[in-house]
């Protein structure tokens, strides 16, 4: 199991905790570990078969390590599959569309009974989203953007094509005054012949003025996400290009 698939489990502990109203210690623990064992350099299952021991790792602690090993030796973490089952199958799912955080998950699954991408999909279209409180319109009009952004992620495209776009984005970003580096990531490094979308990742003295300056570029047709340190947009051709702000320290791994 990959660091990745981890992470990803992880992450969707801490945004299920989240929903239920746990302790906000609790959610920024997982949350923390979900950075940590993304960026590690060295994969958690090789750590395992040699003997090491994973709280070695900035932001693991004793109860995440026992979690870790469960899930990498056995393949599934019984926390994790206790705590999923007190939510709609497929809420998971909701959480995998970007724009789409776990106090919005939260409405969509008990309000409206929305437990998977194409209920939710349907209930776009046939207005209820729009009629959820606070919402309306524009939101129900821009979470389904964000949908038909999330299917296209199974869509690949030839490299040939990618890398134009990369070399623009890089080349505007790279002029910003505190951005120490940045660079792709993803299959688009790996240099796979095609590519399901762009990943880019990057360090600056003020991150957010990174992300600030990408959501503006006229490369970006449609922002979907955009926080203090990463942000998803849909740029020319359709694809989608995430990019990651991370500590000077962590932009290697």
């Amino acid at each position: 199991m990959k660091n990745t698939a981890i992470a990803k489990v992880f992450s969707d502990i801490a945004d299920l905790l989240e929903m239920k109203g746990e302790n906000a210690f609790k959610v920024r623990a997982y949350q923390k570990a979900v950075r940590a064992i993304e960026h590690y350099p060295k994969e958690i299952q090789a750590m395992l078969e040699e003997g090491e021991d994973l709280r070695r790792i900035p932001g693991v602690g004793e109860a995440i390590a026992k979690k870790t090993t469960e899930l990498v030796t056995t393949g599934r973490l019984n926390y994790y599959e206790k705590l999923k089952s007190e939510f709609p199958d497929g809420i998971t799912g909701l959480l995998a569309i970007p724009g789409i955080g776990p106090k919005t998950a939260s409405r969509l699954c008990g309000e409206l009974e929305i437990g998977s991408v194409d209920t939710l999909e349907r209930a776009i279209s046939n207005g209820r989203v729009a009629g959820l409180f606070r919402l309306g319109d524009k939101m129900a009009s821009n979470m389904l953007q964000q949908v038909q952004a999330f299917r296209r992620k199974d869509q690949r495209v030839p490299i040939g094509e990618v890398l134009p776009i990369v070399e623009d984005i890089l080349a505007c970003l790279g002029t910003l005054p505190g951005l120490r580096n940045i660079t792709h990531a993803g299959s688009l490094r790996r240099f796979r012949e095609t590519v399901g979308d762009i990943d880019l990742v990057g360090t600056a003295d003020h991150p957010e003025e990174v992300i600030k300056a990408f959501v503006a570029l006229p490369h970006v047709g449609q922002v979907l996400a955009q926080g203090p340190t990463k942000a998803s947009a849909i740029v020319s051709g359709g694809l989608q290009v995430d990019l990651r702000m991370v500590d000077h320290e962590s932009f290697g791994s």
